[in-house]
């Protein structure tokens, strides 16, 4: 019998691929089922699918977690679940923990939830691989940026924004033709250009002598 080979999408590991017998062919036509499913954001069908491919010991479980954490959301949104399937993968899958961490810190991201995105990444990054992922950095050096804008009454907060132009230091070191981290790095140059010229609060004794002249 000959089988038909043309599919929708990749394979996700090449283990279907050679020799492709009627078994694989029957779970390469079900990954085109889920990824249609998700296209069309028919999430019940698509979360039957996955969980038949994540049974089949064909297929690696692990390159499906990215599809895992679309079909957890109800609206295709980044979720609090999806954070907390993410932490659970980084537990039981540490040769995977830096592709993880990357999907973790956008969720929280997307959440709002910035101050724990930067802990998440402070906590990983003064170790091995991930002081070397310039991609790292650069978030860091962006939530960092973005914390020390609003966190300050009187203006920018020092210490977040000095944090920040590190990182992106950082990430320019491992990266230096990414434009971004150039482009911040200046822009926080200017920031604090701008910020010593600026006119200083003359502090309580200077008050007090304005009002004895009163």
């Amino acid at each position: 019998m000959q089988l038909d080979h043309k599919f929708i999408c990749a394979s996700p590991n090449d283990a279907l691929n050679n020799p492709l017998t009627a078994r694989k062919l029957h779970i390469r036509r079900l990954f085109d089922v889920l990824n249609v499913c998700l296209q069309k954001r028919d999430l019940k069908r698509a979360q039957r699918a996955w969980c038949i491919l994540a049974r089949c010991k064909e297929v690696d479980w692990m390159a499906l977690w990215p599809t895992a954490l679309a079909i957890l959301s109800d609206d295709f949104d980044r979720t609090p679940r999806q954070v907390d399937f993410i932490r659970s993968l980084m537990l039981q899958y540490p040769l995977e923990r830096e592709s993880l961490l990357k999907e973790l810190v956008l969720h929280l991201i997307a959440l709002e939830r910035h101050k724990e995105a930067l802990d998440e990444l402070e906590l990983y990054l003064p170790s091995f691989p991930y002081q070397e992922n310039a991609a790292f950095h650069l978030y860091a050096g962006l939530l960092c940026f973005g914390m020390a804008q609003g966190s300050s009454s009187s203006g920018w907060n020092t210490n977040l924004l000095n944090k920040s132009r590190s990182y992106f230091e950082r990430g320019l070191a491992l990266s230096p033709e990414n434009s971004m981290a150039q482009a911040y790095t200046e822009k926080i140059a200017q920031i604090e250009d701008e910020d010593h010229s600026a006119p200083r609060y003359r502090g309580r004794k200077g008050a007090d002598k304005d009002e004895d002249s009163d």
